[in-house]
């Protein structure tokens, strides 16, 4: 069973926070050219606003393809998504696969702006730069501009590949930063 993470502190989120953003800064991006996402999935809705009180602008988590249907519902002309792409073709993992991705766009009852993924997991951040060159290729290919990649175990290295959107639980919300 996943445990909740429960006593987050403004003071500490922000300070992962701003540690990140040099980090992004060293990664030879500007900082203002990455949104950073708290992923949200084992936040409880109680500790969302420290995350605001923090600076945090963006959270979310991930949803299955049923996403598609919901949105032929709920969906207007305002809203926008990205999809998620399974480039290393992992089986039973998330995502659409790369070669159908052009005919799930076209499908889509709302605008994709860009492209996700989760490379298979690796002890190295280095293993992860080939699937998240991958995405870049074929978000360039598409004219999408935005490319949420990179976990608080790789955001480094997604952010050298072109990142937009990185997406971090643990290293916003740990106790010390290392």
């Amino acid at each position: 069973m996943v445990e909740l993470i429960r006593g987050l502190s403004a003071d500490r989120v922000r300070a992962n926070l701003e540690r990140v953003r040099g980090e992004i800064w060293a990664a030879g991006r500007d900082a203002s050219e990455v949104e950073i996402l708290a992923a949200v999935k084992y936040v409880p809705d109680d500790e969302l606003e420290v995350l605001a009180e923090a600076g945090i602008e963006l959270v979310g988590e991930n949803a299955s393809d049923s996403a598609l249907r919901q949105l032929e519902r709920y969906g207007d002309e305002r809203t926008e998504i990205l999809v998620e792409v399974n480039v290393a073709g992992e089986e039973g993992k998330a995502g659409v696969a790369p070669e159908e991705l052009r005919p799930f766009l076209e499908r889509s009852p709302v605008r994709v702006v860009g492209l996700t993924t989760m490379p298979p997991v690796a002890s190295d951040p280095e293993q992860s730069r080939p699937y998240f060159a991958a995405l870049r290729r074929l978000a360039d290919r598409l004219g999408l501009r935005q490319l949420s990649m990179g976990t608080s175990q790789d955001y480094v290295v997604a952010v050298q590949e072109g990142a937009t959107i990185i997406r971090l639980g643990t290293t916003l919300y740990r106790q010390s930063a290392s």
